[in-house]
C-alpha cells in the first residue's frame, strides 16, 4: 500500500494517538512528504508537544504509531531536528 495512502487510512487514529500522547501539529516529513518512499521507508513525523510532556510520551507515540502503521517511526519535534536540516526539513513539512 502507498505510504500516503497508509497515513489517509489511518489519519484519525493518528491523531487520536497524538492527542493522548500531548502531540499537535502533527507533520510527516522525508521520504513520504517528497513521495518518495518506499516499501522499506520508515515514516518520519514531526510534532509539538504539549507544555510538561516528556521524553516519554515522544517515546510511546512513536511506539504506538509503529504498531498502528507496521513500520518503523521516528517521532521528532523542533527541537530535536539537526540544525543542518531544519530550514530544509520544516519547509518541506506536511500535516497528517
Amino acid at each position: 500500500m502507498d505510504m500516503k495512502m497508509l497515513l489517509d487510512r489511518h489519519r484519525n487514529e493518528i491523531l487520536a494517538l497524538a492527542k493522548m500522547r500531548g502531540a499537535r501539529n502533527i507533520r510527516v516529513f522525508g521520504s513520504v512528504a517528497r513521495d518518495e518512499a518506499t516499501t522499506d521507508s520508515d515514516v518520519d513525523i514531526l510534532v509539538d508537544m504539549e507544555p510538561g510532556r516528556s521524553l516519554l510520551d515522544l517515546t510511546g507515540l512513536q511506539l504506538d504509531l509503529e504498531e498502528l502503521l507496521g513500520r518503523d517511526v521516528d517521532v521528532v519535534t523542533e527541537n530535536g531536528l539537526s540544525p543542518y536540516l531544519k530550514d530544509r526539513i520544516l519547509a518541506e513539512a506536511t500535516p497528517i
